[in-house]
């Protein structure tokens, strides 16, 4: 079977965007370049008209521009490895991939294989997921892990000593990177499939850890207030520096208040307190 390559140029803020938008349509694999993205589709699969219509919607903001070619299908995960380099966060942790070689200086170290899954610790929501995380006590603390999917934060929270971690994704992909990631890294739960609303996690969590997007995390913020007891922390990101504003006076009816802010490339990061 031919896959459909397509070389996206596009402005950095709106590659995690697209990637998102693009695996709603049936593209099936990425990858992250200097100028956007390399995005995959079966080519027996392909929406030409779906496609479009995003690219469309997203051309004048993202500036974007493409090329298409057909290519065999290929070796993913040969893919990745040569695109993958390993990160740190601060001294804190060092995040690689399991043909990296451990780097035993560093407090923490966690093994991502990625694969087509959202979260490496590259991008600057993720890293600043991870370091507001460092900053907090998790230890002997129930945590849950709001559209997981790699994994990388539920991982962390197992590493800082948490009692407990419970994650779950809306993408079956997700599901199943997330879960081998769990077990390279020695975390015995298991990802739930769904939303918020169709997994139901029970309360109390001590920490809530949601990196998704503004959208979701406006129409979730009663839930996450709901699950989390006074003084527990929610941790949010995937939303740019503008957007803070409007996430503080959306979770102020709630109990929320504003701990620290973060920002990184113009991406957004809060950690805000249940009083």
């Amino acid at each position: 079977m031919d896959y459909l390559e397509f070389k996206i140029k596009c402005l950095e803020e709106f590659r995690e965007i697209l990637i998102a938008e693009l695996a709603e349509i049936g593209f099936d694999s990425f990858l992250e370049t200097e100028d956007g993205i390399d995005a995959y589709a079966a080519e027996s699969e392909f929406d030409r008209a779906r496609f479009d219509g995003l690219i469309a919607s997203y051309q004048d903001a993202a500036q974007i521009s493409l090329s298409e070619s057909i290519m065999p299908r290929v070796n993913w995960n040969e893919e990745w490895e040569k695109n993958y380099d390993p990160i740190a966060v601060d001294d804190l942790v060092y995040v690689r991939a399991s043909f990296h070689e451990p780097k035993p200086e560093f407090k923490y170290e966690i093994v991502i294989n990625p694969k087509m899954s959202f979260g490496t610790g590259h991008h600057a929501t993720t890293f600043q997921m991870l370091r507001h995380q460092g900053e907090l006590d998790h230890e002997g603390k129930r945590v849950l892990d709001v559209g997981s999917g790699t994994g990388i934060l539920a991982i962390m929270a197992h590493l800082l000593g948490a009692k407990s971690v419970e994650a779950f994704d809306i993408d079956d992909w997700c599901v199943d990177n997330g879960n081998e990631n769990f077990d390279l890294n020695g975390l015995q739960t298991r990802m739930g499939l769904g939303t918020i609303r169709e997994v139901n996690p029970q309360g109390n969590f001590d920490i809530v850890l949601a990196n998704i997007n503004k959208n979701v995390l406006l129409d979730e913020m009663e839930i996450y207030s709901r699950l989390l007891p006074n003084q527990g922390y929610l941790l949010l990101s995937g939303f740019y520096a503008e957007d803070i504003s409007d996430l503080l006076e959306a979770a102020k009816p709630f109990g929320l208040g504003l701990v620290k802010k973060s920002s990184k490339d113009n991406w957004a990061a809060l950690i805000l307190q249940k009083t």
